[in-house]
């Protein structure tokens, strides 16, 4: 799997936060500096410890599946993809200004069990693990910020938006990757 697409892969499992970071940016009033950094950094963190996990997961049972890989990448990426488009049309969702530990680890880990799985999906594939948890942070961190702003200033205008964008770029990476396995 090339940088390119551990990038697309990144900015599709970001568009979570990025929604949920819209919604924060749009609830908080006035933002401070610390604002975009907890936000960024709370969804930037488990975006980033999700795949891992999900990695050593997928290790453990990769040797049970390896023949089928394709088919689990493709299934796992299309079904969170599919997820994260449906919920695009599903009703709007409400958001409170509050930056507690425990309000912000709930919104931190609903976003990012996606990235769970596709960390499973890495087992599979020559990914290097370490590069590719770096990479879904900081650009998840970088947009996760961004969507606090975008928030601030125009409210839920690219919520929908950003989910469509995220799931469809889900879908199609987990097409091309069974297409690689079938050839």
């Amino acid at each position: 799997m090339s940088i390119f697409e551990i990038v697309l892969i990144a900015v599709g499992l970001a568009m979570d936060a990025f929604a949920v970071s819209i919604c924060k940016g749009l609830a908080l009033g006035k933002l401070k500096f610390r604002h975009y950094i907890i936000i960024g950094a709370w969804f930037g963190g488990f975006q980033a410890l999700m795949p891992l996990i999900g990695f050593f997961l997928g290790k453990t049972f990769s040797d049970y599946i390896e023949k089928y890989d394709h088919w689990v990448a493709f299934g796992l990426l299309c079904f969170i993809g599919i997820n994260m488009i449906r919920e695009a049309f599903g009703e709007e969702e409400t958001c409170h200004a509050g930056l507690g530990f425990f309000s912000m680890l709930i919104l931190a880990v609903a976003t990012s069990i996606d990235a769970l799985a596709v960390g499973m999906t890495f087992a599979f594939y020559k990914v290097n693990i370490l590069i590719s948890v770096l990479i879904i942070g900081v650009i998840t961190f970088i947009i996760s910020s961004v969507g606090v702003k975008i928030g601030n200033i125009f409210g839920t205008r690219y919520q929908k938006r950003a989910e469509i964008t995220g799931g469809a770029i889900l879908v199609l990476l987990g097409i091309k990757l069974l297409a690689e396995g079938l050839m």
